[in-house]
């Protein structure tokens, strides 16, 4: 499913799109994480749900990721500090810094990205669906 994702995305950003968060499929990546994308040539948006107690191991990307917090609370850890982000809050994040989250109540965010996250086009992000981080120490 994945692959396909990848070439969708790619043909559907060449043309406008008008997209409806319920009309988009839901990705279940473990037991209290779903996510919905919603994919442009050079941006993306994550909406994703996050159970109380969900883990987001430690990881880094090159993309640029502003994260607005909708309801709940999670906080992160970035750069040795956590910092606890609220429902109507945002946290930008800059690229190639690691970091990591844990939601504190039932969450939801929208994570929106540049460039592009392949990773998650392409099924690559192991972390989010082992819980396990995948960074070299």
């Amino acid at each position: 499913m994945a692959p396909n994702r990848l070439a969708s995305a790619r043909k559907a950003a060449k043309k406008p799109q008008h997209l409806r968060w319920a009309d988009i499929e839901e990705e279940k990546l473990n037991e209290k994480i779903t996510r919905k994308l919603a994919v442009g040539k050079n941006h993306m948006v994550g909406r994703l749900h996050l159970a109380k107690g969900a883990i987001v191991p430690a990881h880094k990307h090159v993309s640029e990721q502003i994260t607005m917090v909708m309801s709940g609370a999670i906080r992160f850890s970035i750069l040795g500090k956590d910092v606890t982000v609220n429902a109507g809050e945002v946290l930008v994040i800059p690229p190639n810094v690691v970091h990591s989250a844990v939601a504190l109540e039932e969450s939801d965010d929208i994570d929106a990205f540049s460039p592009l996250r392949l990773d998650w086009l392409t099924g690559d992000d192991s972390y989010l669906k082992t819980g396990k981080s995948t960074l070299k120490r």
